[in-house]
C-alpha cells in the first residue's frame, strides 16, 4: 500500500488537499444529522437545550466555510478520471456529487435562517460572529426548520448512497476509485 505524495489532484488521483477536507466534511456532516436530531428532542428546561443548539450553529458555520474552500479548490483543479463501466454510472456519480453540493448549500442557508429568523448574529465557538442578514430576518424559522429537516434527510440518503457506491466499486468492480479518496496508489484493474 502506498500513499499519494501530492497536495493537489491530478488526472488519476485526489491529492492531500482534497482528501482532507472531503473526509473532513463527510465526518462532520455525519455526526451534526443525529446531534440535529437529538436537538429537536431536548425540552426547554433540559440543560442541553442552551448548549447543544449552539454548538451545531456553530458547527455548520464551519461548514459553510469549508464548503466555500472546497467549492473554489474543487474548481482550480483537475477532477481525477471517474472509474465506471457504464455511461450510466458516470451520469449518477455527476448528479450525485452535484446533488450533495446542493443539498448541503440548502442545509446550511436554511440553517442560517434559522438562527438568525429573530434577527440575531450567530456566535461562532466565541470566536467570531456572523451577522443576521435584516432582510432575511422576518420569522421564517418554521419554513426553514421544515427545509432544512428534509434537505438534511435527503442528503443522508445520498450519502448513504455515495457510501455504497464507493463500497461498489471496491469490492465488485475492484477499480481504485474508493483508494484514490483515502490516498492510496493502486492500479485499476
Amino acid at each position: 500500500m502506498k500513499f499519494t505524495r501530492s497536495w493537489v489532484n491530478t488526472t488519476e488521483t485526489y491529492g492531500w488537499i482534497s482528501i482532507s477536507i472531503h473526509w473532513l466534511m463527510a465526518l462532520t456532516i455525519l455526526g451534526m444529522y443525529p446531534l440535529g436530531l437529538y436537538i429537536v428532542s431536548l425540552g426547554y428546561y433540559d440543560p442541553g437545550y442552551r448548549i447543544y443548539p449552539n454548538i451545531h450553529r456553530s458547527i455548520g458555520i464551519l461548514v459553510a466555510c469549508l464548503l466555500i474552500i472546497r467549492l473554489i479548490w474543487s474548481a482550480m483543479m483537475p477532477k481525477p478520471l471517474i472509474h465506471s463501466s457504464s455511461s450510466l454510472e458516470t451520469i449518477a456519480a455527476k448528479a450525485g456529487h452535484i446533488s450533495l453540493y446542493l443539498l448541503l448549500m440548502i442545509v446550511v442557508s436554511s440553517g442560517y435562517m434559522i438562527s438568525t429568523a429573530d434577527g440575531r448574529s450567530i456566535q461562532v465557538f466565541d470566536w467570531f460572529s456572523v451577522p443576521a442578514l435584516p432582510f432575511l430576518a422576518t420569522r421564517q424559522e418554521d419554513l426553514a426548520g421544515d427545509i432544512h429537516f428534509y434537505a438534511s434527510t435527503l442528503m443522508m440518503i445520498l450519502v448513504g448512497l455515495h457510501a455504497l457506491a464507493a463500497l461498489k466499486h471496491h469490492y465488485i468492480s475492484k477499480d481504485n476509485t474508493l483508494s484514490r479518496m483515502l490516498g492510496i496508489k493502486g492500479d485499476t484493474q
